[in-house]
């Protein structure tokens, strides 16, 4: 396939890439390099993808529509998988206007190039986040996401809507999946993991929110990566449903799947284990919770193997460490 992958410099992008690239198909990296973090962790790892033969790198803006013309001009993608995004929950608060570009603005252009393009399948990320204050769990495709408790995650439904409106008006075949808390090697510095690793390495405290009182549906990427490659010939076709839980809209091709193991597991354990895998105990600093935060994800999968036959399920036992030892690696020590 041809594939047009957006954040292809990013965590998630990047471990995509490599896949799709192995898998043999050609793909073109959409990705701006925005500095949201340490923009050499997104140059080391576009630094591998252009060893591999297939791979091409647009640094180009999602949000910048004829910059964007000109990738999808030289890629002619078949697939379309749109990861780029602000990311961050915490972020928002401060940068809101950063993710209304992005991820508002940039995914418009995004299902409005795909559209013109004609492209066979558009993938679209979005997150656990949107459920929001929602407290049925686990949490299905059909639970309400009205209410959202960070602009992030407000931004990531309101593209799920963009998604959903192209799909019923211009018939592209959609679908939106939801992560949950995604980790691994290579992962964002911002990310919990990076954060507990660096301060235990070094001796520092780690701040514990909500002292410790939350669970999360950790998926390693690894997983993650798998279950979007085998999402990606799973087209949505409006009228046909592929079980009695599928997301299927009634007026538009277009999905949303959840990407979760559904095993949530406690903010201890996870501690736990990376004081394990580093070798050292955590020096903890106990907090109240965050704005925006949630005590608790889980994720429902049912409709995820029902398409795919696949469900994540690496433990923390084997994901932890292995960031570990890539982080150890990275940066020598």
């Amino acid at each position: 396939m041809r594939v047009l992958l957006t954040g292809s410099a990013g965590f998630i992008g990047f471990h995509l890439a490599r896949r799709l690239l192995a898998d043999g198909h050609v793909v073109h990296g959409v990705d701006n390099l925005t500095p949201y973090y340490d923009v050499r962790l997104k140059q080391a790892r576009l630094a591998l993808l252009a060893e591999r033969a297939g791979f091409t790198a647009h640094l180009v803006d999602v949000s910048d529509r004829g910059a964007l013309r000109s990738a999808f001009t030289a890629a002619r993608p078949e697939v379309v998988v749109h990861l780029a995004a602000q990311a961050g929950v915490r972020h928002a608060i401060s940068h809101p206007d950063s993710y209304i570009q992005a991820n508002l603005l940039g995914t418009h252009q995004v299902v409005e190039l795909s559209r013109a393009f004609d492209v066979g399948h558009l993938l679209m990320a979005s997150t656990s986040s949107v459920y929001g204050s929602s407290s049925a769990m686990p949490f299905t495709e059909h639970d309400p996401a009205d209410t959202p408790l960070t602009i992030y995650a407000a931004t990531k439904r309101a593209g799920e809507l963009l998604g959903h409106s192209a799909a019923h008006l211009w018939r592209v075949p959609t679908t939106a999946f939801r992560f949950f808390t995604v980790y691994g090697p290579w992962g964002r510095p911002d990310m919990a993991l990076f954060r507990f690793t660096r301060a235990i390495i070094e001796g520092s405290p780690i701040d514990v929110h909500n002292h410790g009182a939350m669970e999360r549906d950790f998926t390693y990427v690894d997983d993650l990566v798998e279950a979007i490659v085998r999402l990606i010939p799973c087209l949505p076709v409006q009228g046909a449903p592929v079980c009695p839980r599928d997301s299927l809209a009634p007026a538009a091709p277009f999905r949303v799947v959840n990407i979760g193991g559904g095993q949530p597991v406690a903010l201890g354990d996870f501690i736990a284990a990376v004081e394990q895998a580093v070798g050292r105990p955590a020096l903890r600093r106990d907090l109240p919770m965050q704005p925006g935060e949630v005590v608790k994800t889980w994720a429902d999968p049912s409709l995820l193997v029902a398409l795919t036959g696949y469900r994540p399920d690496t433990p923390i036992s084997i994901g932890v460490p292995d960031f570990v030892a890539w982080y150890r690696a990275y940066y020598g020590i």
